[in-house]
């Protein structure tokens, strides 16, 4: 097989293989958005109840009897939380319950075995060892989660007035004031969140609510009332990470929900999750092990805000943008006038006049932080009747560590005289950038096309064949907000050819005080 043929069979498997995938990830799509709905038909009768506006559920005045929300507050001695009782004040005494310190209340969503998933935990470890002067509340609601979905969309009110129940007991019994409340809401829980924010009564809101891909079928399109929104609270941040939508729907919510939205790796899949386990789940658990596969890309927000409390150092930042297209090209890495912000826990708590849709790329697992760059090359391509479609791959050296052969993605060809912006992301702190090798990846099938094209179109300029002028690189670290420009190491030569790789240095590399400062900080 030739070298063309065989660059044709590779990047042929490459589309198969993608194609395959996206069929894939809809078919499971498809067969959740089937499950969730073939029970809405058998409880279609409650439908109309369960999204029904605010005005139209009457407040009950809560009590232990009728509480089907059980609070258990975490502590060191017991592993499930320690009960405490609505109305019961010796339950706040025996629990250890400190009015004088925040309290973080996690609220789980729908629950498909009845039973407490094992992320609770690791959120509930990550918090106290971060924040040990922090009350620690599990809102458990298994009782009225473990139903068919529909129904349990409809709980949701019920629950979300429980939790506002509860809170206004402490604020009466102990004096714990409300902007000292934190919830953080998984799923449908977002939502209980959003209710509990909204029945509280009096005109003081909790203090915080968090979102972590909250739910979607039966709440994508709501009005701010029937959903988590940014008035529930006085700050609401979510997480977005399972937005792909069939029909109208997605597993979390598309829209954007609070006053700081984030979109990791554009909200609708996240990496690491392979769409390929769902038909083991569902012949190991029939139907429901769709939730199986799901849950690694919905529960990705989860490990997400529990990456942010156990990596200080590491914490993940996101852009505003437009959408994820924009993002991909490196042209949101903005932090002015309050463009970017931290996700999770540590983030910047800003109230805005409307909302911020923020963009980021993380790793496939934890630490999930990546170091975004923008590169915006501008080239001439000598060959004007002609588009070039190459492959570019970069190598940085930095201060701290290199970085080597990092693909470039073109969304479209290389035409004329142009300038293209592309976003790259790093797993590693290379430091500060001090070096470029910029390499055009071409092998003979591309020396045969140029070979080819000669034979057309005579070249100038003596001898030399037209390909590519780069001149310089300019780049944007987002993470620093530095921006620096390289110029091509050889002055005389700044023409690229197939198979060919350009080494780019800072323009102002002469100087020697960055010299200075790269001998150092590789020694």
């Amino acid at each position: 097989m030739s070298l063309w043929q065989q660059k044709i069979s590779s990047e042929s498997l490459s589309v198969h293989v993608e194609r395959e995938e996206m069929r894939s990830f809809r078919f499971l799509s498809l067969l959740l958005l089937f499950f969730i709905f073939t029970q809405a038909n058998t409880h279609g009768g409650k439908k109309k109840e369960a999204l029904g506006s605010q005005h139209q559920h009457i407040r009950i005045k809560k009590n232990q009897h009728s509480s089907a929300t059980k609070f258990r507050l975490y502590t060191d001695t017991t592993e499930e939380g320690c009960l405490i009782l609505f109305d019961q004040l010796e339950t706040l005494d025996k629990c250890s319950f400190n009015a004088s310190l925040p309290l973080v209340m996690i609220v789980h969503g729908w629950s498909v075995d009845g039973m407490l998933e094992g992320w609770i935990w690791k959120m509930v470890a990550a918090l106290k060892s971060q924040h040990k002067q922090t009350n620690v509340i599990i809102a458990d609601w298994l009782t009225l989660a473990h139903q068919h979905y529909p129904i349990a969309v409809q709980n949701t009110r019920n629950i979300g007035q429980e939790i506002a129940g509860f809170l206004e007991w402490l604020e009466e019994s102990v004096q714990f004031s409300r902007s000292n409340v934190h919830l953080i809401g998984y799923s449908l829980g977002a939502h209980v969140s959003g209710f509990a924010g909204s029945y509280i009564s009096g005109t003081n809101k909790i203090g915080r609510i968090t979102g972590l891909d909250p739910a979607g079928p039966l709440f994508e399109g709501m009005s701010p009332t029937d959903r988590l929104s940014p008035d529930d609270a006085n700050f609401v941040d979510a997480i977005h990470t399972f937005t792909q939508q069939h029909m109208g729907l997605s597993v979390g919510i598309k829209q954007p929900v609070a006053h700081f939205d984030f979109y990791p790796n554009g909200g609708t899949f996240q990496p690491g999750c392979h769409i390929m386990h769902v038909y083991n789940h569902i012949a190991q658990y029939g139907i429901t092990g769709i939730t199986q596969t799901v849950k690694c890309a919905h529960e990705r927000s989860v490990h997400l805000f529990i990456d942010s409390l156990l990596h200080d150092d590491k914490q993940s930042m996101a852009y505003w943008c437009n959408d994820i297209h924009t993002f991909n090209k490196g042209m949101c890495l903005s932090c002015r006038k309050n463009r970017c912000n931290t996700l999770g826990y540590n983030i910047r708590k800003e109230r805005l006049q409307r909302n911020r849709r923020l963009f980021l790329k993380t790793r496939a697992h934890a630490p999930f932080k990546v170091y975004h760059y923008q590169f915006k090359i501008h080239f001439i391509n000598e060959i004007q009747e002609k588009q070039v479609e190459p492959t570019f791959t970069v190598s940085l050296t930095g201060t701290k560590e290199d970085a080597e052969n990092l693909p470039i993605t073109l969304v479209e060809g290389i035409t004329g005289n142009k300038t293209y912006s592309f976003l790259i992301t790093l797993d590693i702190d290379i430091g500060e950038l001090m070096m470029i090798k910029f390499k055009w990846e071409g092998t003979a099938v591309w020396e045969s096309i140029w070979d080819t094209v000669q034979t057309i179109i005579p070249w100038t300029k003596g001898n030399r064949r037209p390909g590519l002028i780069v001149k310089t690189i300019r780049v944007k670290a987002g993470e620093t907000q530095q921006k620096m420009t390289f110029c091509s190491q050889s002055v005389d030569n700044v023409h690229l050819h197939p198979a060919q790789e350009k080494t780019f240095v800072r323009c102002a590399n002469s100087s020697r005080r960055l010299k200075r400062k790269f001998r150092l900080a590789r020694t």
